[in-house]
């Protein structure tokens, strides 16, 4: 049985290790190692995770099958002032993809969006990430893409999507 538990900072090393396994599989087709390597240690060092959990409302969930942890979720709640979350991160490890923990993920994201009385979600994900088919299975439409340049002339090549709660 899969459930769903919110993480704190005790969870960050489980955090960083999901990704750092995730993240070769996921990316390592189309993006250069050098530029993988940059972004994990960019994106999921101990101060990032910190400064995401204790100054930028980021909120994070774990997903674990018999108590051990498979995967995690981050949103954040009233993105950029308006009634939408934010869904920053979801990762399963390769092994627990397509076992529903994904969607158990994001029905957690809708249930507090709506307490939240949210209307939306909305996400960015990597124009060749195969979990753009997973997200557009659930519910969330494509409105539009956005390029972010990172240091050292690295860009992420996103899709930005938007899943409209009832």
């Amino acid at each position: 049985m899969i459930t769903i538990s919110e993480a704190n900072s005790s969870d960050f090393k489980t955090i960083q290790e999901i990704t750092y396994i995730t993240w070769p599989d996921t990316y390592g087709p189309f993006i250069l190692k050098e530029q993988l390597d940059y972004m994990l240690e960019k994106f999921y060092n101990d101060a990032t995770l910190t400064d995401n959990l204790t100054n930028k409302n980021h909120h994070f969930l774990l997903a674990k099958e018999n108590e051990i942890c498979i995967g995690f979720a981050s949103y954040e709640p009233d993105y950029l002032g308006e009634k939408i979350i934010r869904l920053h991160k979801i990762y399963l490890f390769p092994e627990a993809q397509g076992k529903g923990a994904g969607k158990l993920l994001i029905s957690e994201i809708e249930k507090i969006a709506g307490k939240l009385n949210h209307h939306s979600i909305s996400l960015n994900v990597n124009r060749f990430n195969k979990a753009f088919n997973f997200y557009k299975k659930i519910g969330f439409d494509c409105i539009g893409e956005e390029d972010i340049e990172l240091d050292f002339g690295y860009l992420m090549e996103d899709f930005k999507m938007l899943k409209k709660l009832s």
